[in-house]
């Protein structure tokens, strides 16, 4: 499924009821011909279907479709993946589970912190589950409306603003109308993610295994208009969090966007949950991808522009972040004609008052 000698990963988020176990299930029991490692990280409250039950001491099971699933409740996530790297087979995908009131963003961050891992393994993307019915309540409950406050309201948002895609799930209990308000709401907190509506999870698998997401080959890198509609007041913003987006005509230099980006968010790093972007680097002829969380990014090289309109965008999802004119500031400095001994996160974009140190 993959040309990359790198085995993809994609993390899979949502809260509970949402519907996770119910996608988990239909990959572990389809007829798609891969083989895909289905990693548990919090294994004994997930309910799996009576006919993938494990006994107590396995942690590894092959299902007759070629897939595996992972038992992680009792094992560290690299110490299951190095288990995987050292079995004869190899895998096609690892799809990694998150519990339902986790944040994906500590299992996304070990793909850019451990080197064995990182050298194995390439992060695909993070699909967030959201459940139609409850949706609006928990949302409503991080905004200070339903008096959830810093619980479920916020870990809901927090799951979706990660999120390179979005499984809007369980559209059968709710009105078409409802549907559509439910992901304005989600665009309101991150207008730059898919959106895939779904009842019972019943979805094509590629629609969530095969995003490319950070590795530079995906829709991100290969579509100009996959970061249409980011323009600020296009979308309502959550009151909890917030979405600055730009776009900037000029070319930039490589080095000067990577210089920028580790000094924004070794300063930012904490409130900024994503930073995504399309950078259109002088004398190149390919778009690159920037992908970022929190304080961890990386920048790769994508598919050519064939003649398409250069431009660099980034849109930066958090709290506390910088106005939408810093950031073009800073990416403005970034050009080559500008880049020459500068800093540009300094130059133009004063420190946040939670700085690291």
């Amino acid at each position: 499924m993959t040309a990359s000698p790198k085995i993809p990963v994609t993390v899979l988020a949502g809260f509970l009821g949402s519907g996770k176990t119910t996608l988990v299930n239909r990959i572990l029991t389809a007829d798609h011909g891969a083989r895909i490692a289905v990693v548990e990280n919090e294994f004994g409250e997930i309910p799996i279907d009576d006919a993938l039950v494990l006994t107590g001491d396995e942690e590894i099971i092959e299902m007759s479709n070629g897939c595996c699933l992972c038992c992680t409740a009792r094992t560290d996530l690299i110490d299951i993946l190095h288990r995987l790297l050292e079995r004869p087979e190899r895998f096609d995908r690892v799809l990694i589970e998150t519990s339902g009131m986790a944040d994906p963003d500590p299992v996304a961050q070990t793909f850019f912190v451990d080197e064995e891992i990182a050298a194995a393994f390439e992060l695909d993307g993070v699909v967030t589950m959201v459940d139609a019915l409850h949706a609006r309540a928990h949302l409503d409950g991080a905004a200070g409306e339903g008096g959830e406050g810093g619980g479920v309201g916020t870990r809901v948002t927090d799951q979706i603003a990660f999120a390179d895609r979005v499984v809007l799930n369980k559209t059968d209990l709710v009105s078409p109308e409802e549907a559509d308000a439910v992901e304005e709401r989600i665009r309101g907190v991150n207008a730059t993610a898919d959106v895939i509506r779904a009842r019972y999870a019943d979805i094509d698998v590629a629609g969530v295994l095969a995003i490319g997401a950070f590795g530079g080959a995906g829709r991100v890198a290969g579509a100009p208009d996959a970061m249409d509609g980011w323009d600020e007041g296009a979308h309502l913003h959550d009151p909890t969090l917030d979405s600055v987006s730009v776009e900037v005509e000029e070319e930039v230099d490589a080095d000067a966007v990577r210089e920028w980006a580790e000094d924004f968010l070794r300063e930012r790093g904490p409130d900024v949950y994503r930073i995504k972007g399309l950078l259109a680097v002088g004398g190149d002829p390919r778009r690159f991808v920037l992908q970022g969380v929190h304080t961890l990014f990386e920048i790769t090289p994508g598919t050519p522009w064939n003649g398409e309109r250069r431009s660099t965008r980034v849109v930066v999802i958090g709290r506390d972040l910088p106005s939408r004119e810093e950031l073009g500031r800073a990416l403005r400095f970034c050009s080559p004609a500008q880049a020459g001994g500068r800093t540009p996160a300094r130059a133009s974009i004063p420190a946040s008052s939670s700085a690291m140190p």
